[in-house]
């Protein structure tokens, strides 16, 4: 069995749209997760070996992922990094963005999990 997709979930500052991304899928089987932010102020901020560890990265805004590819421009290989669109609205674990985080990010799981499955087929 090959190992489980890595999904890093990228907000600005770490403190609820990621948090809550991680702690939607952190018993999900299917993959494993990690959150982290932007900000020189977020609880775990972005590193190289976040970028390194992720199969596939989940940034909330469009400006997040601008942030990413501008910070890490010299960074040898950049994981594919979707942007989810969802808005700085909600605070942790909220109903709604529960269900945005969840909407947006089961078709990138697949995907994910399709691409692995080609790869362990690819390597026997």
């Amino acid at each position: 069995m090959p190992e489980k997709p890595h999904i890093l979930f990228v907000c600005s500052r770490n403190k609820w749209r990621s948090p809550t991304a991680e702690a939607t899928y952190a018993n999900d089987a299917r993959v494993e997760v990690r959150a982290v932010g932007l900000s020189g102020k977020s609880p775990r901020q972005l590193s190289e070996v976040d970028l390194q560890w992720a199969d596939i990265v989940l940034v909330m805004e469009r400006g997040h992922k601008a942030r990413i590819l501008n910070r890490f421009r010299d960074f040898d290989i950049l994981p594919r990094i979707e942007v989810m669109e969802i808005p700085d609205e909600y605070e942790y674990m909220d109903e709604e963005l529960v269900g945005m985080i969840r909407s947006q990010t089961e078709h990138f799981i697949e995907k994910v999990i399709g691409i692995e499955q080609e790869r362990a087929r690819d390597c026997r």
